[in-house]
């Protein structure tokens, strides 16, 4: 019975860790599904190109600010605790939210629009920076020994959920509203469900207790010890950034930029784009706990190395496939094949990440590896993709970037070889 009441009270655990992780990412991923009119809204119209790629610009703005906030925000977990810090980060996407929902558009307010839209954003990246981290590290550190790589993939499934829920909703939009209402008005609807949804995040976090990895420690560094900690780790995080580099492009490739590749370059309606990224969302959610408890039996590196050199390559034959035919099963195939490599290389790649770094620097260490690789690749990959398909005229290029990616975190899973290895799972 007490077996029973420990594991009811840690899944109540990881919902109440995990649900800010989810406002974060359904914030992210409905300006995402939505670029083209939020282009139209706000920012000059005249020519559709430029308006799309601004505001998928502006997507990837928000990323900008992620390292600035994984050091500063990282660097107030690592001191004051891990409560304390998701709390706040919830707090500051709730600002964001808040921004772009209300906002009127170019049309009332002019350059203003644009310029509150990207405010908007940097704070939403700024609180951002450090979510992921900071609900990896609490996950990891309230994991039962065996089990971490399947407790830390759980911050990444909270973010399928929330790829399923605007997908859903987009799905309902689409088949309720006229696409002149979504034009007009109907693409705010997920954004004000999202402000709705901001009291009850904050009634589930505040319940939270310190884990006790944190509150063993007797010595609680200074902003300055963590700062000097992190630079002079900072191979490490270099590293970290390039793992993550496969796991941020990937991701954001199949569940941000789908709708957008779907409708825009294969000409597909936009129910048939959301329902696949609905798919998509469904299958990470899968393989993401699956391979991480994979990877507590058999190690993290054997799948950090496998997945990358299978997406190295497929990914541009795969998008080479499907754009000689373009349709709804042939979408739907590839993105499931690339939903499998990413869900199998995450569900690994992020426990590996909780581990390498030292513990007095570690959700700093984490946020800064994560938030880099965001900053520089992965939430430019919308913008990216739309760009290398306009100046090729090639609509498989993105599959280049994938591969990209996927080297990257190929040399740095070779490149750590030596660390932390995975505790086995007890018998």
């Amino acid at each position: 019975m007490a077996e029973l009441s420990t594991r009811a009270e840690k899944i109540r655990t990881v919902i109440r860790v995990s649900s800010g992780n989810f406002l974060e990412m359904y914030d992210f991923f409905v300006f995402g599904y939505y670029a083209k009119i939020i282009g139209d809204t706000f920012f000059p119209k005249g020519n559709e190109f430029l308006s799309l790629m601004l505001a998928l610009i502006t997507f990837g703005v928000g990323f900008l600010m992620r390292p600035l906030g994984a050091i500063v925000l990282g660097a107030y977990i690592d001191q004051h605790g891990r409560r304390a810090g998701l709390l706040l980060t919830l707090a500051l996407m709730a600002v964001g939210v808040a921004l772009i929902a209300f906002v009127p558009g170019y049309a009332t307010l002019g350059i203003l629009a644009p310029i509150i839209v990207v405010v908007g954003r940097l704070v939403q990246g700024f609180s951002a920076g450090v979510e992921l981290g900071g609900v990896s590290i609490y996950l990891s550190e309230m994991a039962t020994p065996g089990h971490k790589g399947f407790y830390v993939s759980w911050q990444s499934g909270s973010q399928q959920v929330a790829v399923m829920v605007v997908a859903l909703l987009g799905v309902g939009l689409s088949l309720a509203l006229p696409p002149e209402s979504i034009a007009a008005w109907g693409w705010r609807v997920p954004f004000f469900v999202g402000c709705l949804i901001v009291p009850m995040i904050f009634l589930l976090r505040r319940n939270l207790t310190e884990t006790e990895a944190f509150a063993k420690r007797k010595h609680r560094a200074t902003a300055g010890e963590i700062f000097r900690g992190v630079a002079a780790n900072w191979p490490l995080v270099i590293a970290g950034m390039m793992m993550t580099t496969m796991t941020t492009v990937s991701f954001y490739f199949i569940t941000a930029y789908t709708p957008t590749f779907g409708t825009q370059q294969l000409h597909l309606s936009s129910t048939a784009s959301l329902l696949v990224t609905l798919c998509v969302g469904i299958s990470n959610l899968i393989w993401l706990p699956v391979m991480g408890a994979v990877s507590d039996r058999i190690g993290r590196r054997p799948l950090l190395i496998l997945f990358t050199l299978l997406a190295l390559a497929t990914a541009y034959p795969a998008l080479a496939w499907l754009i000689e035919a373009p349709s709804f099963a042939r979408l739907l195939t590839v993105e499931l094949w690339l939903s499998f490599l990413y869900g199998s290389y995450n569900g690994a790649m992020v426990v590996f990440l909780t581990e390498i770094m030292p513990e007095s620097i570690r959700t700093s260490g984490f946020a800064l590896a994560y938030s880099l690789a965001t900053a520089t690749f992965g939430g430019f990959t919308p913008a990216m993709s739309e760009y290398l398909i306009h100046i090729s005229d090639n609509r498989a290029m993105p599959g280049l970037w994938l591969s990209f990616a996927a080297l990257c975190g190929l040399l740095a899973a070779l490149a750590l070889r030596r660390a932390a290895a995975p505790v086995p799972a007890p018998a």
